[in-house]
């Protein structure tokens, strides 16, 4: 029911208790004043009966004076005319006065009664003006609950009124924007055509540039082989191997240049210094990262602009653009050989083959967004975490992906991870808590509750180790555990280290010495020392909250450690 409605019954309530209250007072007030006017009528007959009664007696009493007087004087005669003219006289006074005493009386007891009826009218009356009176205030409550009504009604109308203009111009903005929608469909349209046709341009030209390598590989083979043949030629001068094909030239110098270089593992972990390339991977803001498990030069990015991107961690390039769901951002990342897989908002988890850049399997079956991914070494599975709580395992071996595995539990998923075996899986959630799982049996093993406080971010099995795994919470604290006593064997902390997403990654370097992880406020990493938690370096180069930290194995050029942040930028560090 609305104010207005309410106001009206009020108003109309009040107006019928009103009348009655009138209605009342008039009907009963009435016979009161015509009462009170005949007893006023009746107290002045009385008053006049009175005073004539006084007169009356008076001239008996002196009637009776001149009787005795005539009895005096006429002695011991009879009775004169006179006499008995005086007693008959007398005699009629005396019935008069008695008549007279007689209506007084009636007179007495109709003005007894009539005062016991106006008593009575007294108090109704009495009555009827408390009753008027708590009517009255009754009816000046009600008038002070219409005025407040009304003023709750005027305001509520001024609201309902700017409600409405701010609709209005939600409408319009809202037109506008499909407006701008639909041109921006149209220029995707013909985006997507136009890259179409390049790409069928590029794979030609790609066919081409194979074609041409293979035959550039057999003369370099060919050359090779003659080399060998002058080298073991006797003689003082040896021909050296020369060809006026510049790419032949150019092919040697790189062969050289490789063979020669350092490879990844000569030098050992590498504790970063200072930033190698920094890079504005995405427009919107970098949300994960991950280096490639086995070793290759390739690290790869998620972010809200609904793509995921591979890099080359030598050059800086870009080796892939790959894409989900459009206007949903992704959460999760990660790759492993010839594959790259990216959860997100929407719900599904998307697998694509790198070597032909094209999605293979679209994972649905969470029933909200997908909070984390990873990948199984075997690259034959993925496991997915989920806002729904629960974690699923999917087989992608075969042209048709098949969900094999549901684990449920109380809390949402913020992060997992695989261990070197592949048999245990470990998932951190909002309530703080980790939990272990057998992918065997697909049962619960351990659970670690309220690890951090505020929830944990990342879970990261060391490299070198099986059963230590590295954790971050949102508590601006990381924790390194052992899953065999689910003990907490040291934590890393800084006064200026903040983790303000629910998605901040941390990392262990290779060899397990370190532990790596970026501040959300001051946009620096930090590297700790495993065996004694003491902060060994603090990365500055980022211009904006760190979201996620990654320390991978090193390629061929002993790049290991990547960082990205909230502007979308990623550094690569050296």
């Amino acid at each position: 029911m609305s104010t207005v409605s309410v106001v009206e019954e009020l108003q109309d309530v009040f107006g019928v208790i009103h009348q009655a209250v009138l209605s009342r007072n008039a009907a009963e007030a009435a016979p009161f004043v015509s009462v009170y006017e005949s007893n006023l009528t009746l107290q002045k007959i009385a008053d006049d009966l009175q005073y004539r009664c006084e007169v009356l007696e008076q001239t008996v009493m002196d009637q009776n004076t001149e009787i005795e007087k005539i009895k005096d004087e006429a002695g011991g005669k009879g009775p004169n005319k006179n006499e008995v003219r005086q007693r008959e006289k007398i005699e009629k006074l005396q019935e008069q006065l008695n008549e007279k005493l007689r209506a007084e009386v009636e007179t007495t007891e109709a003005a007894l009664k009539t005062a016991k009826e106006i008593s009575s009218l007294k108090d109704t009356n009495t009555a009827q003006d408390a009753t008027i009176s708590s009517l009255k205030e009754e009816n000046e409550r009600a008038e002070k609950t219409i005025s407040h009504l009304t003023a709750e009604l005027t305001d509520a109308q001024s609201v309902s009124s700017l409600a409405e203009k701010q609709y209005m111009g939600l409408k319009d903005s809202i037109r506008s924007l499909q407006e701008e929608n639909d041109e921006l469909k149209k220029a995707n349209a013909e985006l997507v055509d136009r890259v179409v046709i390049e790409k069928e341009k590029m794979v030609d030209q790609m066919m081409k540039m194979n074609e041409m390598v293979e035959k550039l590989q057999k003369e370099v083979e060919m050359l090779r082989c003659l080399q060998k043949q002058e080298e073991k030629s006797p003689g003082w001068f040896k021909r050296s191997v020369h060809t006026d094909d510049p790419k032949i030239n150019l092919k040697q110098e790189e062969t050289k240049k490789s063979e020669s270089g350092r490879r990844w593992g000569t030098l050992g972990v590498i504790c970063p210094t200072e930033p190698k390339l920094v890079l504005q991977a995405h427009a919107q803001e970098a949300t994960a990262v991950r280096y490639d498990g086995t070793g290759t030069d390739l690290v790869a990015t998620a972010s809200s602009d609904s793509t995921v991107k591979i890099w080359d961690t030598g050059s800086g390039q870009v080796r892939a653009t790959l894409r989900g769901g459009s206007g949903y951002p992704m959460l999760g990342v990660d790759i492993s050989g010839g594959l790259a897989v990216g959860c997100g908002s929407d719900k599904t988890c998307r697998v694509w083959n790198l070597r032909t850049q094209r999605m293979i399997h679209q994972l649905a079956g969470h029933s909200q967004k997908i909070t984390c991914c990873r990948l199984f070494q075997n690259e034959k599975g993925v496991i997915t975490g989920s806002a729904d709580r629960s974690l699923k395992v999917w087989d992608i071996s075969r042209s048709t992906y098949r969900q094999t595995t549901t684990m449920r539990h109380s809390s949402t998923s913020n992060s997992l991870d695989v261990s070197n075996d592949a048999v245990t899986v470990v998932s951190g959630h909002m309530d703080g808590g980790l939990r272990f799982w057998d992918m065997r049996t697909a049962d619960r093993t351990a659970d670690i509750s309220s690890l951090h406080e505020g929830g944990i971010t990342s879970v990261y099995f060391s490299p070198s180790n099986n059963t230590h795994l590295l954790t971050s919470g949102r508590d601006s604290t990381l924790k390194l555990v052992d899953m065999r006593t689910c003990t907490t064997l040291q934590t890393f902390f800084h006064g200026d280290f903040r983790t303000l997403v629910n998605y901040a990654s941390c990392s262990l370097s290779p060899d397990g010495v370190y532990a790596a992880a970026g501040s959300g406020t001051s946009g620096d990493v930090f590297v700790w020392r495993v065996s004694d938690g003491k902060l060994v370096s603090r990365l500055h180069g980022h211009g904006a909250g760190v979201c996620g930290v990654a320390w991978g194995g090193g390629g061929t050029n002993g790049q290991q450690v990547a960082s990205v942040d909230r502007n979308g930028v990623m550094i690569l560090w050296a």
